[in-house]
């Protein structure tokens, strides 16, 4: 996987970790393990009654055994999303 990763170094990424939680922002780099290190980055937080709230944290480290999807984002796309407006229920957590 990390030769993968290669191809999203500076780039805007989606992260979506084991316990059901939605990263994105600038991958900056990973290791053997996958530990993630994102830059200007957020958490989206879904609710299915209010709109999607979106917590800045900045620069970010996400340990590589919590992560269970990365996908690269369409910035064009993401831009038109009107974030307030969709409602949907939060991710449940992976059980081994």
């Amino acid at each position: 996987m990390g030769s993968a990763l290669e191809s999203y170094v500076n780039r805007v990424v989606s992260i979506i970790t084991a316990d059901g939680r939605n990263f994105v922002g600038t991958l900056k780099g990973f290791d053997q393990t996958i530990n993630i290190i994102l830059d200007e980055s957020q958490e989206r937080v879904y609710n299915p009654n209010q709109g999607v709230e979106q917590i800045t944290l900045g620069l970010h480290i996400i340990r590589g055994d919590n992560i269970a999807v990365i996908g690269e984002l369409d910035e064009e796309v993401d831009a038109r999303l009107d974030f307030s407006a969709i409602k949907a229920e939060a991710l449940n957590p992976i059980i081994h």
